[in-house]
């Protein structure tokens, strides 16, 4: 008889369910956080230019191919969180991400090793991004599967909840930074000390994660990925483009953004990174509701309204941001927020509810990592090119956000059903075929 997911003979409390889901999440986001933020000065000296725009975007080069080969990681890790087991995929993802994170604050600089240095970056940006594949999806399914019903939006938040208190941490460290060091402090070895501190953050998830049992992955398919791709395909490509509005909104506001603001209306990197981590602090305090609204009104109405906000927002809010006047740079930061916000509420679960039990970690890690890697995570270098191409006007910036949140506004208007109301077929339930 085999025991229901996370079923033990004394079950993890609910808090700890939530803290496993998200701690993995909190790693993986505070490393990309600081590569963003830190983006100007890693151009600088791993991606060394007379042409400053030059060196930006070689350094979003080497962060988008991170985001490129998420898709691989998402398959390796969803494949073993479907044969082996949710935890297990999940412990590992955390132990794994740690590596690249740390080890970026001792690499050395081009002027130091040459050409080995921008190889190295990218050779870790690589690790992260195949690392981390497998972490958001398979956390958000481990929350959810563990979640009652009517619950399962407000349970599987807090693995983005997790990502955005990564950012946040990410960014208020690097404010701190900025704050209390010199400029020749902190291109030395300021921002090395944020990188080698998120090995903390590592080893808090590996302890955690050790205390939530184990999982019964007996009754699941052992081919994921071919059923991904052959019978499960129209949920794969629903859930891919559900994804689409908000990993391109996400990367461009919160990694892309800050740099923006910085180069290209002049904002001191201070104010920068302060009125980013203030409009982060309110996406942590509007994705607990936004989720809680999508158990009670459904996942359409929060994607729908978030989509449509985007999509039609995108170019005034970033306008706003292009006003060079902090209070109306905040403005256009928050209307973002907004859309980003009720977008998630409602794509977290329904990825879940969506994908069919068998192949859910695979599926949806595929899915997922294909929008978050090949459309959010390549959002800050077509942005650079973008920008620089309109000279620092960010309309074709503000088009290619619209189309995001357009294409995710008719996936779900027209082609998703509602999943709220439910109940949940778990792994364990499924028969063998």
């Amino acid at each position: 008889m085999s025991k229901e997911f996370g079923n033990e003979s004394r079950p993890p409390s609910r808090a700890r369910v939530l803290i496993a889901g998200l701690i993995g999440n909190v790693m993986e986001w505070y490393d990309f956080a600081l590569y963003g933020y830190f983006a100007t000065l890693i151009g600088q000296q791993f991606f060394p230019s007379t042409n400053p725009t030059a060196s930006l975007i070689g350094a979003f080069g080497a962060f988008a191919a991170g985001f490129i080969v998420r898709p691989l990681g998402g398959v390796v890790y969803g494949r073993i969180g479907d044969l082996v087991g949710r935890r297990r995929a999940l412990s590992l993802s955390v132990m794994a991400m740690a590596i690249p994170t740390v080890a970026m604050a001792f690499l050395p600089t081009h002027a130091q090793i040459g050409i080995a240095a921008p190889i190295a970056v990218v050779l870790l940006r690589l690790l992260q991004g195949i690392s981390a594949g497998g972490e958001y999806t398979t956390s958000i399914i481990f929350l959810a599967e563990a979640a009652p019903d009517r619950q399962r939006g407000f349970y599987s938040i807090w693995g983005l909840w997790g990502s955005v208190l990564g950012m946040l941490m990410g960014s208020a460290f690097g404010d701190l930074l900025t704050r209390t060091l010199t400029q020749t402090q902190l291109d030395a070895w300021g921002w090395r000390v944020a990188f080698a501190l998120g090995s903390l953050v590592a080893l808090t998830g590996v302890i955690i994660r050790q205390g939530v049992g184990e999982d019964d992955a007996s009754a699941t398919k052992k081919t994921p990925l071919k059923s991904t791709l052959g019978v499960h395909r129209p949920a794969f490509l629903r859930v891919l483009a559900l994804n689409i509005a908000s990993s391109v909104g996400f990367y461009a506001v919160y990694v892309y953004l800050v740099t923006y603001v910085e180069v290209v209306d002049g904002i001191a990197d201070s104010v920068a990174l302060s009125l980013n981590t203030d409009v982060m602090a309110v996406l942590l305090l509007l994705y607990p509701i936004t989720a809680w609204l999508s158990d009670r009104i459904g996942r359409r109405a929060l994607l729908m309204s978030g989509a449509a906000l985007l999509c039609v927002g995108a170019i005034p809010f970033l306008q706003l941001i292009h006003s060079q006047d902090p209070q109306l740079i905040v403005r256009g930061e928050l209307g973002f927020t907004l859309a980003i916000a009720l977008v998630d509420g409602g794509k977290g679960p329904a990825n879940v509810e969506l994908m069919p039990a068998e192949v859910r970690c695979t599926g949806t890690a595929l899915a997922y990592n294909l929008a978050e890697g090949w459309f959010g995570g390549t959002t800050p270098l077509i942005a650079a090119v973008l920008v620089a191409w309109a000279s620092g006007n960010p309309i074709y910036l503000g088009i290619w956000v619209g189309l995001s949140g357009l294409c995710t506004f008719v996936t779900a208007a027209f082609f998703t059903r509602e999943t709220a109301f439910k109940p949940l077929i778990k792994q364990a339930q499924t028969q063998p075929s």
